[in-house]
């Protein structure tokens, strides 16, 4: 397995959501992730549920390969950074063991420098130190 930083890894993952180019957003997932990389979210409680009251066993969320991450970065850029004013960033506390990384994440109102929200993040990391899996616990 390729030697990564896990700290390296967090922040370089972090940043893809932050970048606001969209050429520049697509390389930097194409650098990151498998190209069948899946991303998977776990929605917060209330989507939850509301997926629970409509009969789903299953609520997560997946997006797999480079288009379909592209898309939820984006979504996710969109939604967070260019109309609510967030900024995500990494904690200090990424951690490897083999293949897998492990690391918190924060939202952080770009104009004040509060702390809005986080999460748990878990990468799953093929031979070549690149994404085959990302399972995100926002709220965590």
């Amino acid at each position: 397995m390729t030697e990564i930083d896990p700290q390296d890894l967090a922040r370089a993952y972090i940043a893809q959501w932050n970048v606001p180019d969209a050429t520049e957003r697509r390389a930097a997932i194409e650098r990151l992730w498998a190209e069948d990389g899946t991303h998977i979210l776990q929605p917060p409680v209330e989507i939850r549920e509301i997926a629970a009251g409509l009969g789903f066993d299953r609520t997560t969320l997946e997006a797999q390969g480079y288009d379909a991450i592209e898309t939820r970065v984006t979504r996710s850029y969109e939604e967070f950074v260019e109309k609510k004013g967030y900024t995500f960033r990494s904690r200090a506390d990424a951690v490897r063991l083999h293949g897998l990384v492990k690391f918190g994440w924060e939202a952080v109102s770009a104009e004040t420098g509060d702390v809005l929200g986080g999460g748990l993040e878990v990468l799953v990391l093929d031979d070549d130190g690149r994404i085959k899996a990302d399972y995100m616990f926002p709220g965590a």
